[in-house]
């Protein structure tokens, strides 16, 4: 896997997106402090304990550094910024439920336009795996050379 770079001052606007998610009944928005357990067990179960580890980075962070979606007040997606190093994109998840939706995009550019708010002119997406979908979405770049990048020498989960 190799790291992606993306200009955050030349983001697209995703206001009509959202729109059309909330009419779904898909709400896009930082998550509180006070719901860090229940993303954490979301997180956990669809995805992975390693993603858990970084996504509690994001609630440590003022203000919280993890947005969500919401659909039925239950949790469906996430996206985490500047948590693994300053600057970066990630981790980020989709229910399968509802992908193809735009959840990942409005996810991935709330978070993006947050850090740029944070002062970042640019944006490192780090492990990359859908890489056409950054690509495509918000015009991110590989870098040159960055595999394996920040994700090297990973403890492996326990066997049970």
């Amino acid at each position: 896997m190799f790291d992606m770079l993306v200009r955050l001052y030349d983001l697209p606007d995703v206001t009509e997106q959202e729109t059309k998610l909330k009419q779904q009944g898909i709400i896009v928005r930082r998550a509180g402090t006070y719901e860090m357990h229940l993303v954490a067990s979301w997180v956990g179960k669809v995805f992975s304990p390693k993603w858990v580890s970084e996504m509690q980075i994001a609630f440590a962070r003022m203000p919280v550094s993890c947005m969500i979606a919401t659909k039925d007040h239950c949790v469906v997606g996430f996206a985490c910024y500047d948590v693994t190093f300053r600057g970066a994109f990630g981790p980020m998840g989709v229910d399968p439920s509802v992908r193809g939706c735009g959840v990942g995009k409005v996810l991935l550019v709330r978070s993006l336009k947050s850090l740029h708010e944070l002062g970042f002119a640019y944006g490192i997406i780090g492990g990359v795996g859908p890489a056409e979908f950054y690509a495509h979405t918000v015009g991110a770049v590989p870098i040159e050379g960055s595999s394996p990048g920040t994700y090297i020498d990973i403890l492996p989960e326990p066997q049970v």
